[in-house]
């Protein structure tokens, strides 16, 4: 049991490192670890939620302007994962918009360049994150999914990247998905389970249709852009996971 603890640790540790802007006092990889990088990938969405929803809770009881507040939300789970997310948005928003055929689709999402339609919906994301926050803090609503919201669409992305196809040009999918084992698969549906049921227990039937409305977003997402690049990719599960923010207005 202890040696079980110590390697997930080792896994949450890893996973920080590569998928979370918080600076961290050492550097530690372990390769037998590696594995455990995508399993832990939603113990970091606890993390973030935790300080996402207690960060509205201070704004709000220090009474800063609403819509100071509104966009400090906003933006704080881009600047907590170091935009790595939206970058993966951006690429695929640029590479679906484009309506050119598979191949040319392809060499556009592996361009470096920013194209017009990643701009467009990068308007469109911020513009609907920003109504939601405002919506949340100007109607008292309860915090608690904020917390929810992260863990479980880090749960469905982890889950589709060890279960899906993962396509040739993804680096990060072909690396991390390696060795993955069910018991892996099992720690991250648990973990989902659980956050579902504190979910309700803390927010009853709203906090359930949160919950699932950001797993019914991300699979859309995620069918979607599967279909469309016959394949999984990072920029895939960026762009499926910042879907979920155009659900907060719920």
């Amino acid at each position: 049991m202890t040696r079980f603890i110590k390697r997930y640790l080792k896994g949450f540790y890893m996973s920080l490192g590569m998928f979370c802007f918080i600076p961290l006092p050492f550097k530690r990889w372990d390769e037998s670890c590696l594995n455990l990088v995508l399993p832990c990938f939603p113990l970091i969405g606890i993390l973030l939620g935790i300080i996402w929803r207690f960060s509205a809770q201070a704004l709000v009881y220090y009474r800063i302007h609403i819509m100071l507040a509104s966009a400090i939300l906003t933006v704080m789970p881009f600047i907590l994962s170091g935009f790595l997310h939206l970058d993966g948005y951006m690429d695929t928003c640029d590479a679906i918009f484009s309506r050119r055929p598979f191949e040319e689709k392809l060499n556009i999402l592996k361009d470096s360049h920013t194209g017009a339609f990643s701009v467009i919906m990068l308007a469109v994301l911020f513009v609907f994150q920003f109504a939601s926050m405002y919506a949340v803090i100007d109607i008292r609503k309860n915090l608690m999914p904020l917390i929810a919201i992260p863990v479980i669409s880090r749960c469905c992305s982890t889950l589709a990247l060890i279960c899906l196809k993962a396509m040739p040009q993804s680096g990060y999918g072909n690396m991390l998905n390696q060795n993955v084992r069910v018991s892996h698969k099992l720690f991250v549906i648990i973990t989902a389970i659980l956050t579902a049921l504190l979910s309700y227990l803390f927010s009853g039937f709203r906090g359930l249709a949160v919950v699932l409305l950001t797993v019914l977003g991300f699979a859309g997402a995620a069918a979607y852009s599967y279909k469309e690049f016959k394949g999984f990719s990072g920029d895939l599960t960026g762009f499926s996971l910042i879907i979920k923010f155009f659900i907060l207005t719920f």
